[in-house]
C-alpha cells in the first residue's frame, strides 16, 4: 500500500502528541476534582497554582521514567505500570513541594485524592485509545515498516516467528537472505521466502523500498557482517543488529551507551539510578509502617523466647548481601544450639535443636521479623532473593549456573520463589535449583508493582509453608 509509510516519519509528532494529551489530561482531571470536591467550576488561585506546577514538574518527570519511549512491543501492562510510577511520583513531588512552602493547608486533601484517582484513570484510558488507534491504522497499513532478516538459521527464524506472532507491532517480514544453499523454513514460516544471498540484499533493499535490515548472523560471522555493512552505506535503511545470545543466561540485559560506546549489557543489576534510589525508599517507608505495627509482637515473642529458653533473643547470622558483601541478619533465636560454621546442617524436620516455641516461630515465618531492621539498616530488602548461608553459597555457586547473579540485588525477607512454595530446607540439588530460578526471574522483572504484589501474596502465601521447619 502507498501509505504504508505515512506515520512512520511523523514519530516525533505522535510523541509530542502523547505529551499534549497527557497534559491535557492533568489540566481536566484537575478541573474535575475541583468540581467534585468544593464543588466551583472555576479554577482558583491556588489551584491554578498547582496545575502550573504541576505542568512543568511533569516535563521533568515522566521522562525521567521511560514514559514516552516508544512503547511498540511492549505490553500494557508495562505501559500502565510506568505511568503508575511517573504520576505517583509527581503527586509526591506535589506533596512534598506543598509541606516545604507550607501551603498544604490552602488545598482540599479530598482534591488532591480526587485528583490522583482520575488523573491516573484518564492517562491510561488516553494511552490504551491511542494504542487502539495505532493498531487500527498498522492493521490497515498505515504505520508499518518494511524489513528483510539477514540470516536464516535458527536465530533469524526465531526472530521471524517472534515478528509474524506480534504482528500488531506493525513489522511486516518481506524476506530472508542468506548464503545458505537450502535452508531449511519451519512450516510456520514458509510463507515467508527466500529472496537471495548476501550480496544481493543491497539491491533488494534498495528497489523495493525496505525499512529495516535486521542482521541475524552468528558473532563469529564479523567478515561477512562488516561486507554487508559496507555494502549498505550507500542505501538509506534502517540496520539492526540481533546478537545471538539467546543461550545465554542473561540478568536485565539491555543496549547501553557509556562515553559514546555502544555496551550490551548481558548481566546488569536491574536497580541501578533512578531504581536504585526507589527501591531504597520503598524499603525504608514500608519497613518503618510494618515494625511501628508489629513493635507488640515483637515485644511479646521476645518475653517468650527469654522465659522459655536460655540465651539471646535474636540470632545473627553471618550472610552474603547485595555484590557479595558479608552482611549480618537478624533472626530470633528458635534452636537451643546454632551452628554457623564451615559446614551448616540446614534444619529439618523434627530437628532436635529446635525448641517448642521456635518450631511455631519457623512454621509462621515470624522469627524472621527482625529482618525489618536489617531493612532500615540498608542491608536487606522486603522484596528480594532469600539470603543464603556462606557455606551454601560456596556449595552451590559451582553447581547451579547463575547462582550467584542472586547477588546483584539486595537479599529479601520474602520473594517470588518463597510465594510459589520454593523455602524452607534444599536437601535435593533440583530444589535449589528452582529458587534459583524463581530468584533470577525476580531480579530480571523487577518493578516496584512487581514487589507490591509479591508483599500482598506473602500475606497469603508466604508466612505458613509445609516446607518450614
Amino acid at each position: 500500500m502507498k501509505y504504508s509509510g505515512f506515520l512512520k516519519e511523523h514519530s516525533h509528532t505522535l510523541m509530542w502528541t502523547l505529551r499534549g494529551l497527557d497534559w491535557l489530561v492533568l489540566v481536566l482531571s484537575c478541573w474535575a476534582a475541583i468540581g467534585w470536591s468544593i464543588g466551583a467550576s472555576s479554577f482558583h488561585h491556588n489551584y491554578m497554582v498547582a496545575v502550573v506546577v504541576a505542568s512543568f514538574a511533569s516535563f521533568t518527570i515522566y521522562p525521567f521514567f521511560s514514559i514516552y519511549r516508544t512503547w511498540r512491543g511492549a505490553t500494557k501492562m508495562e505501559e500502565a505500570r510506568a505511568l503508575l510510577i511517573g504520576w505517583t511520583s509527581l503527586f509526591a513531588v506535589l506533596a512534598l513541594l506543598a509541606v516545604l512552602t507550607k501551603t498544604s493547608e490552602e488545598y482540599s486533601r479530598l482534591w488532591f485524592g480526587y485528583w490522583y484517582v482520575s488523573g491516573l484513570l484518564g492517562l491510561v484510558l488516553s494511552r490504551f485509545l491511542m494504542r487502539g488507534f495505532l493498531g487500527f491504522i498498522r492493521e490497515n497499513g498505515l504505520n508499518s515498516r518494511r524489513i528483510v532478516i539477514v540470516g536464516a538459521d535458527e536465530l533469524g527464524q526465531r526472530v521471524a516467528t517472534t515478528l509474524l506472532t506480534e504482528n500488531w507491532i506493525g513489522l511486516q517480514v518481506a524476506g530472508f537472505f542468506t548464503d545458505d544453499e537450502s535452508p531449511s523454513l519451519s512450516t510456520f514460516l514458509r510463507p515467508i521466502p527466500i529472496l537471495g544471498d548476501l550480496q544481493a540484499c543491497p539491491e533488494y533493499v534498495r528497489c523495493e523500498k525496505i525499512d529495516q535490515v535486521w542482521i541475524c548472523l552468528p558473532l563469529e560471522e564479523e567478515k561477512r557482517m562488516r561486507t554487508l555493512f559496507q555494502s549498505l552505506d550507500d542505501v538509506p535503511v534502517d540496520l539492526r543488529f540481533v546478537p545471538d545470545i539467546f543461550g545465554f543466561q542473561l540478568i536485565n540485559h539491555s543496549v547501553s551507551e557509556i562515553a559514546g560506546l555502544p555496551v550490551i549489557d548481558l548481566s546488569a543489576s536491574p536497580m541501578d539510578g533512578i531504581h536504585r534510589v526507589l527501591k531504597a525508599i520503598e524499603d525504608r517507608v514500608l519497613a518503618a509502617i510494618i515494625l511501628l505495627l508489629i513493635s507488640p509482637v515483637l515485644a511479646a515473642i521476645a518475653l517468650a523466647i527469654k522465659a522459655t529458653s536460655p540465651g539471646p533473643v535474636i540470632f545473627k547470622q553471618r550472610r552474603y548481601g547485595i555484590n557479595g558483601e558479608m552482611i549480618k541478619v537478624y533472626k530470633f533465636r528458635s534452636m537451643t544450639v546454632q551452628d554457623n560454621g564451615a559446614v551448616v546442617k540446614q534444619a529439618q524436620k523434627n530437628d532436635a535443636r529446635i525448641t517448642p516455641l521456635g518450631a511455631f516461630l519457623r512454621r509462621t515465618s515470624l522469627d524472621e521479623l527482625p529482618q525489618f531492621f536489617n531493612v532500615l539498616q540498608g542491608r536487606m530488602s522486603i522484596v528480594g532473593p532469600r539470603p543464603h548461608a556462606v557455606a551454601h553459597n560456596e556449595e552451590y555457586k559451582g553447581l547451579i549456573g547463575g547462582y550467584m547473579k542472586r547477588h546483584l540485588v539486595k537479599p529479601g525477607i520474602t520473594g517470588w520463589a518463597q510465594i510459589n512454595g520454593w523455602r524452607g530446607e534444599t536437601d535435593t540439588l533440583d530444589k535449589m535449583e528452582k529458587r534459583v530460578e524463581f530468584d533470577l526471574y525476580y531480579i530480571e522483572n523487577w518493578s516496584l508493582w512487581f514487589d507490591l504484589k509479591i508483599i500482598f501474596l506473602t500475606i497469603f502465601k508466604g508466612f505458613v509453608n509445609k516446607n518450614a521447619y
